[in-house]
């Protein structure tokens, strides 16, 4: 019989599973509307109330991958259990904490990350050594990668051969052909796949024969939805340049807040996977929804605040700039969850906005601050290892387990 003990550790993971996402619900999907609030194209109040709802439905449908990931992924031959959970998402929450309250760059995927290996090796499991090189190579390539995209786009953007009637346009065909192909829990999907994008639903429903292993159908589908978003947004420059491109920092901020549930919300339930999809038999859907849930509250009660920092950042930088930095971070983000890999929406963004800056000819990020945010983002991996492993070590030795 499972005793009181056990019930009241359940209790205190989920509180503070729950806290996490709270958490990154207030400050991890705010960036995507700051631009558009910046541009006057939305409030506030309106931007964190989409935001809520986008990054929660976000986490709902894309956020398995992810949680999996951290949850079973990061160390061999354990299982976390509920006092581990507890003890590393304390961990991770508190450098969030930390990063809040002193400014500084603190990234939740690191932190989360270095926490579950912490708490995983304490358990004396192995280190999952090819999980660790494979995440490793993607967050080293995100900064080139994302800051590369960025100085593209901005220099798309900024050529004089090509209209900002017929840029714009562009990248929003992009995004569109990218929206087609993004992987949702919610769509049916073929025995061998835990998730289905519209174009490879659409494609499977029709026979027809690929070429070279790909399905012409589904190519159909993808340049459907990017001339869709084509004509949808020329259309809006053509009227107005500038209404334009506000209406299109909001669909790309709706796209980039739904693709930051995704990929956030596995900080927060990941630790728990074992506990509700073992112990207590539950659904994975089960364990989402009280990460969307978190997420939800947390853009509601405390995005508003930070919003309105940073969109006078945003504001700063300008429309186009923000468009440039944000591109890539939706890219990335998608990338990332069809890989199941976490991952830091800070260390995008910043990557993306040094690379649009460049395009202009000057970062506007002094090498100085870049240096700190790269040694304070090591820092926190290493420390949230020893601090995870540390942790646990003293909850097994106080409360036993």
């Amino acid at each position: 019989m499972v005793g009181v003990g056990f019930w009241a550790l359940v209790g205190l993971a989920t509180l503070t599973s729950l806290a996490t996402a709270w958490t990154l619900g207030a400050n991890s999907n705010s960036p995507p509307f700051a631009p558009a609030i910046g541009a006057n194209a939305i409030s506030t109040m309106r931007a964190a109330f989409l935001i809520g709802i986008l990054a929660a439905l976000g986490a709902l449908t894309q956020g398995g991958a992810i949680s999996a990931t951290i949850g079973a992924g990061l160390v061999d031959g354990v299982q976390i259990t509920s006092l581990a959970a507890t003890a590393g998402l304390l961990t991770a929450t508190g450098f969030m904490a930390f990063g809040v309250y002193t400014g500084y760059p603190v990234p939740a995927a690191f932190a989360t990350t270095g926490a579950m290996v912490g708490v995983g090796l304490s358990l004396g499991g192995d280190p999952a050594i090819d999980t660790y090189r494979r995440i490793a190579l993607f967050w080293i390539l995100v900064p080139p990668v994302s800051g590369g995209l960025a100085y593209l786009t901005a220099t798309l953007l900024r050529r004089d051969d090509v209209p900002e009637t017929v840029g714009v346009p562009l990248l929003a065909a992009v995004v569109s052909g990218i929206v087609a192909n993004v992987q949702l829990g919610v769509i049916p999907s073929p025995p061998d796949a835990t998730q289905s994008s519209i174009a490879g639903f659409v494609a499977r429903g029709v026979e027809t024969p690929t070429v070279g292993g790909i399905d012409p159908l589904a190519v159909f589908v993808t340049l459907s939805a990017a001339a869709v978003g084509f004509q949808f947004v020329r259309r809006r420059t053509q009227a107005s340049v500038e209404d334009g491109i506000r209406t299109f920092l909001v669909l790309l901020g709706s796209v980039v807040a739904f693709s930051s549930g995704g990929s956030q919300v596995g900080l927060a339930t990941g630790p728990l996977e074992n506990l509700y999809g073992t112990e207590l038999g539950l659904p994975g859907i089960v364990l989402l929804a009280l990460g969307a849930v978190g997420i939800l509250a947390g853009a509601w009660m405390g995005a508003p605040k930070l919003l309105q920092a940073t969109s006078r950042e945003y504001a700063q930088l300008g429309a186009r700039r923000s468009i440039a930095a944000l591109v890539p971070g939706f890219i990335i983000a998608q990338l990332a969850i069809a890989l199941g890999i976490p991952i830091s929406f800070n260390n995008i963004i910043i990557s993306g906005v040094i690379g649009g800056g460049l395009a202009g000819g000057s970062a506007g990020v002094s090498r100085r601050k870049i240096g700190v945010t790269l040694a304070f983002w090591l820092i926190t991996l290493v420390t949230s290892i020893a601090i995870g492993f540390g942790l646990y070590r003293a909850f097994a030795a106080v409360l036993g387990g």
